[in-house]
């Protein structure tokens, strides 16, 4: 079954697959979400053997792990920078400029 889904058929019928979606796409026929989701749905076939290797590889990783509350140090946060003291002069304009003629 894998050699089927992966093998030399099934990779011309993706990259067809994909043209196909990508025309209709650009003549206004399928919308953007459907477009993506057959992508995603291309990079999910050809690499579910990876993405499953990952996940084992994780889940083997941290079978032996245990971390307590107690062990665990909670994230040294600074305190925020003060705030500016000077206050803008009360005639400021924000959107006085170049674009503005003088007056």
């Amino acid at each position: 079954m894998q050699s089927v889904l992966l093998g030399p058929v099934a990779t011309p019928v993706a990259v067809i697959a994909v043209a196909s979606v990508g025309f209709l796409m650009l003549t206004g026929r399928i919308d953007i979400r459907r477009a993506a989701q057959v992508a995603i749905g291309c990079f999910i076939l050809f690499g579910a053997s990876s993405i499953a290797q990952g996940i084992v590889g994780g889940a083997n990783s941290l079978e032996g792990q245990q971390v307590s509350a107690a062990q665990a140090t909670p994230p040294q946060v600074s305190p925020p920078a003060p705030a500016p003291t000077s206050l803008p002069p009360k005639a400021y304009d924000p959107y006085a400029g170049a674009a503005v003629p003088p007056q």
